[in-house]
């Protein structure tokens, strides 16, 4: 079976979307990295990162988020993350990236994340 990578790019008007799937660890991190690279050099106003089908988050992981926080910050974009399930949630809080990076539940992200 092939695993679907870690992070997949879409863009909706001047919002690019990194949504991040399954696990992101040490073993696959590199692929957010590089989505978020992706992301960041489109220049769009926002950037959302979508943690719905997101089970699992490592350290290596977290700093891949604050790498594009402060990218998207230094570049002008607004930056935020959404649809974090209660564990990841909690990971997030306590990690204080939740102190300076947006968190939003988007309607219907619970339904589409149990979906899919």
């Amino acid at each position: 079976m092939t695993e679907q990578p870690a992070a997949r790019v879409t863009a909706a008007g001047d919002t690019v979307t990194v949504a991040l799937h399954g696990e992101v660890d040490v073993l696959n991190v590199e692929q957010v990295r590089v989505a978020v690279h992706e992301a960041i050099a489109a220049r769009p106003a926002a950037i959302t990162v979508d943690l719905r089908r997101l089970s699992f988050i490592d350290s290596t992981g977290l700093g891949a988020l604050i790498f594009g926080f402060q990218r998207a910050r230094d570049a002008g974009i607004a930056y935020r993350l959404a649809n974090a399930d209660r564990m990841v949630h909690q990971v997030l809080a306590l990690s204080g990236l939740l102190e300076v990076v947006e968190l939003v539940q988007e309607p219907g992200a619970d339904t589409e994340a149990a979906a899919g």
